[in-house]
């Protein structure tokens, strides 16, 4: 891949820069301290669930290697680190009393981060639900949204004002529908109906877990929601049928977000497009008041951009990220929906590579709101990655794609739109959820024999736009070093 985007780009003084991670796909020690059971140990230990029956107990390593791995963001010059709390790690079954040893773990997290002059970024929630959560219903139960405050007024009362930005979830997108409807994540359900009962009690646990942070902290405590929200375009923008499809997507996997979080209410078509699976009696009054609470930030993860048209019947329908092969789609209430292959280059993960979609969801996002800063919590790319005979890793690929989505962000922000930092998605090579292994995402590699953490040619490339604020040329990254 070359880059399409010019090198030079300077941003602005104050804006963040950092990188990501989640608790399940890095943390292993899965039964060590305490730590009860989640439901990605339970999906990744059942038979064809997951690539090559690969689970997240090891992962990383980085519960034993904090020290090691907070060093290698300093190096980098890091200026924020966004993870994520292990809920199992702090309450075993999901409520009760905490688990004192997992909260000491994140306890000693933040305070090397602070240490080493890195805002800590933490994330409540990146889809790691307590498994007797999930025996007692998941999120299509009411009751999951309170446990949650509750174990986020724990976590608010243990680090305190240590956090620099709590947000509450991660992809509520994923939990609900992958989760509960395709079934290709865990919990792996594929009931529908269920899925738009957990995306209401995600946004109320949303609500509910901002407002609990708030109560223990004050009421300028930082709170923030993270989205995968989705850029979709139709085959033929002058045929009604692909525009009505877009319509109907976007509001399953944008407004059944953006609306109740944002505006305060849940979108008349949505309703109408799933009143065949559901009434939505689950959503009581006063629900919408309590999901909607200020946010400081909205955090955006962006990857590719999907084209769609009307299903015309003829044929296996195709969906998209691999849906196809799944018992159940995600696109509850667009029975219609097929997805158009889209022009590469592409991923590792088969996703198209497009910056420019990236600019148009800025702008659309704020053009809808824009009294509403944003911060991209997620971006990156899988590729297979190789170790030279140098000893060094030139990933070039994932350069440019940085480069290129970087310059977007550049892009966004100089068309007014309120941008406030960019996460890399990923710091480390990790457990990627159902593909296991298979698919490195970091600019630092694992080796999983070994454990051992090696730089790419991206990281280098990453800790030189840090230190100067302008993006560098692709073309030195292997210079680097």
């Amino acid at each position: 891949m070359t880059s399409t985007r010019t090198s030079g780009r300077t941003f602005p003084a104050g804006f963040l820069w950092g990188s990501a991670t989640a608790s399940y796909q890095i943390e292993g020690a899965v039964a060590e301290d305490g730590r009860g059971p989640s439901i990605w140990d339970t999906f990744s230990a059942t038979p064809g669930k997951v690539l090559n029956g690969d689970t997240g107990a090891v992962a990383d390593d980085h519960y034993h290697r904090v020290t090691e791995d907070v060093a290698t963001m300093k190096a980098l010059g890091l200026q924020a680190y966004r993870f994520s709390i292990a809920w199992p790690r702090i309450q075993p079954t999901g409520s009760g009393a905490v688990n004192q040893k997992g909260v000491d773990f994140y306890s000693r997290l933040v305070d090397q981060l602070i240490d080493a002059g890195i805002a800590p970024v933490a994330t409540l929630y990146h889809w790691d639900l307590p498994q007797a959560l999930e025996d007692a219903g998941g999120w299509p139960a009411r009751d999951t949204a309170h446990r949650f405050a509750d174990y986020a007024a724990e976590m608010a009362r243990a680090l305190g004002d240590r956090i620099s930005l709590w947000t509450t979830l991660n992809e509520p997108w994923c939990s609900a529908y992958l989760g509960y409807a395709s079934g290709v994540h865990a919990p792996g359900r594929t009931d529908a109906a269920a899925s738009l009962a957990a995306v209401h009690h995600l946004n109320l646990g949303h609500g509910l877990a901002g407002s609990a942070i708030r109560a223990e902290l004050g009421e300028t405590t930082p709170v923030s929601i993270t989205l995968n929200l989705h850029v979709m375009y139709p085959e033929d923008p002058t045929s009604e049928a692909d525009l009505d499809q877009v319509r109907r997507a976007d509001a399953v996997a944008n407004r059944a977000f953006l609306n109740p979080l944002l505006d305060g209410y849940y979108p008349d078509d949505l309703l109408a497009d799933t009143a065949h699976l559901t009434d939505w009696s689950f959503v009581q009054d006063g629900d919408t008041d309590a999901i909607r609470i200020p946010i400081d930030l909205l955090g955006v993860n962006y990857y590719a951009t999907q084209k769609v048209r009307r299903y015309a019947g003829d044929g296996p329908r195709q969906q998209a990220d691999g849906h196809k092969a799944s018992a159940g789609s995600p696109w509850v209430g667009a029975d219609d929906l097929e997805f158009v292959e889209v022009p590469g280059p592409y991923t590792a993960m088969g996703w198209n590579i497009d910056p420019q979609g990236l600019v148009d969801l800025l702008g659309s996002l704020h053009a809808s709101y824009p009294d509403q800063p944003l911060v991209i919590t997620e971006n990156g790319a899988a590729f297979a990655d190789e170790v030279s005979a140098d000893g060094r890793v030139h990933d070039a690929d994932r350069v440019a794609y940085l480069h290129d989505h970087i310059d977007a962000v550049g892009q966004a922000l100089e068309a007014g739109v309120d941008v406030r930092g960019y996460f890399v998605w990923s710091l480390l090579d990790n457990f990627e959820w159902a593909w296991g292994y298979d698919r490195r995402f970091g600019i630092v590699r694992v080796d999983y024999d070994t454990l051992e953490r090696t730089w790419k040619d991206s990281a280098y490339w990453y800790r030189e736009l840090l230190r100067t604020g302008s993006v560098p040329p692709v073309e030195i990254a292997p210079t680097l070093g």
